[in-house]
């Protein structure tokens, strides 16, 4: 950025020019120190200094980034920050706009964490398909971790809480050190092959990245997922996520709650009994007391059976007389019906020859009107004959009379039609001739 020398700025047009030269010549860069004068204030936007031996810097975190962190920053944490160099130009102060914060020292560590994470995840590790549902009442369960663990007291108090009839098996090993996480996997797998339990809770305490890193090693995380038992992971406290976490069947997000989620309270369980019992017993009273009402109602339907032979013996005799009845009835039927035919019988027979005298003169009558509808209709015939005759165009012909047409075929009746030059068609009685005009007269 060029400046005449002669130019007279403003406060304002200084600072803003300082901070776009700051902005363009220092990119977002990383940077490491302790925090000093924190302040937090009510926005939810955070304010302090970050410092080393021989410098200090200003910086602030706006509260749609703060809310990310999983801690919360105090007076003399040394942390490392993803921030912006900038300028606050109300006040001219030289100052750090921060993305990210993280503990210092735990750079790589992160890194570690989220490039197994990504490993991991796209091998399938972490797909809810491969994940199993623990056991409702799981026989006896395992758990992996330290002895002198105060995860583990809570643990065995919670479970004793809620189901104390539950054996439980401990797989003792250290949770953190170097060797940890080898001797995690190696308990995870010890468990899978005595085969004693079948739900296993792998947990610790709360504590730093660093304490909880055992977990995050991608031989405890196979370790879990080879697991034929399901695993119930408990570590750290609710806001710690471990690779663990992600690769067991249950993630918990204290030991306590990984416990609860292992076994059902016995005590709801037995009021959800009682409650059953109460809902069976009233069930069984209800059935019971139907079952008394029908057997009254059919002890009141009982009959002897001296009396129901009395009765079946009085029921047949009535089918006998009904039958009986109705034989006598349908023979007289019978006969009335007969009696009925042979009287309509007698009372058309006579009149057989009457019919055939009427059929005779009918069939006279007959004929006489068809030979006089023939006659009739043959002499209207031959009358339209002979007026079709009279006005056949051929008979008008044979008498000397001709037929003229144009070259169009139309007939010609008027002089006026045709025009000389033009041929005309003239018909006779027998044949035709073409002829042109010559002359005519219009008159």
């Amino acid at each position: 950025m060029n400046f005449d020398k002669n130019l007279v700025l403003s406060v304002r047009e200084f600072n803003s020019a300082a901070k776009q030269v700051i902005e363009a010549g220092l990119p977002l860069l990383w940077v490491r120190g302790e925090i000093s004068n924190f302040v937090g204030a009510a926005s939810g936007h955070w304010y302090f200094s970050l410092k080393d031996a021989q410098a200090q810097v200003r910086c602030v975190m706006f509260r749609h980034k703060s809310q990310y962190l999983d801690f919360k920053p105090g007076n003399g944490m040394q942390v490392e920050v993803l921030a912006l160099p900038t300028l606050y130009e109300a006040r001219g102060d030289f100052q750090l706009t921060l993305e990210k914060m993280r503990p210092a020292g735990l750079g790589a560590l992160y890194e570690a964490f989220e490039k197994l994470k990504r490993q991991l995840e796209s091998e399938g590790l972490f797909d809810a398909g491969r994940k199993r549902p623990l056991p409702f009442m799981p026989r006896q369960i395992g758990i992996v971790t330290s002895p002198q663990a105060a995860a583990l007291r809570d643990v065995l108090r919670t479970l004793a809480n809620r189901m104390p009839g539950i054996p439980v098996l401990l797989y003792p090993t250290p949770v953190q050190g170097n060797d940890a996480a080898q001797k995690i996997a190696a308990a995870i797998r010890e468990a899978n092959e005595r085969g004693e339990c079948d739900t296993l809770i792998v947990c610790r305490g709360g504590g730093s990245i660093e304490d909880l890193w055992a977990f995050n090693e991608e031989v405890v995380a196979r370790a879990i997922a080879a697991s034929r038992i399901p695993v119930a992971s408990g570590v750290g406290h609710e806001t710690d996520f471990t690779i663990a976490d992600f690769v067991a069947d249950l993630r918990a997000a204290t030991p306590t709650a990984a416990a609860q989620a292992a076994v059902p309270d016995g005590e709801e369980l037995k009021q959800r009994l009682q409650q059953s019992a109460r809902h069976l017993s009233r069930a069984v009273s209800r059935r019971f007391e139907q079952h008394m009402q029908q057997l009254d109602y059919l002890q009141r339907r009982l009959i002897h059976p001296v009396q129901r032979m009395q009765q079946q013996r009085q029921h047949l005799e009535q089918l006998q007389q009904r039958l009986h009845l109705a034989q006598v009835h349908g023979v007289q039927h019978q006969q009335w019906h007969w009696q009925a035919l042979r009287q309509r019988l007698r009372a058309v027979r006579p009149g057989v020859a009457e019919l055939q005298i009427r059929h005779v003169a009918y069939s006279r009558r007959l004929h006489e009107v068809m030979a006089r509808n023939l006659e009739h209709h043959q002499s209207r015939l031959n009358s339209l004959q002979q007026h079709l005759q009279h006005l056949d165009p051929t008979q008008v012909l044979a008498r000397g009379y001709s037929m003229v047409r144009d070259e169009q075929g139309k007939i010609v009746v008027d002089s006026t039609q045709v025009s000389k030059g033009g041929l005309l068609e003239v018909t006779f009685a027998r044949g035709w001739v073409r002829t042109e005009v010559k002359e005519k007269d219009e008159h």
